[in-house]
């Protein structure tokens, strides 16, 4: 978010990284979407979407980070977040933007652990 004066209002650094996403509304709709985001922080994403979600909609979403960015194996985070902002069409996609409520690492050989976002460590 950039105030009129052009000056950046975000306190948490924002990565520009165009990785596939699956979405869930949490809301009894039965729907799956995909979508690929357009940037991710410890607290938020952004990314494109065919279907446009309702600001204030809860909203389940997995991530998988590829090796060169966690530096290991590929790693698949599931997140829970809340829509928003939906800005308008482009090219046929809605930029969605969530607030991260929680997530967490889901591994093969693992049991998820949902962690909220003030108690977790950075995902990036």
């Amino acid at each position: 978010m950039v105030e009129e004066s052009g000056r950046e209002k975000r306190q948490i650094r924002r990565f520009s990284l165009q990785l596939p996403v699956t979405v869930t509304p949490l809301t009894g709709e039965k729907f799956l979407a995909h979508a690929e985001t357009r940037d991710v922080s410890s607290h938020g994403i952004c990314f494109y979407c065919d279907a446009p979600l309702e600001r204030n909609a809860p909203i389940e979403f997995t991530v998988t980070l590829p090796a060169d960015v966690t530096m290991t194996e590929p790693l698949c985070v599931r997140c829970r977040g809340t829509v928003v902002r939906v800005e308008g069409s482009e090219g046929g996609k809605y930029a969605i933007a969530a607030a991260i409520d929680s997530y967490e690492f889901v591994a093969d050989d693992e049991e998820p652990n949902l962690m909220a976002t003030d108690d977790a460590p950075p995902i990036m």
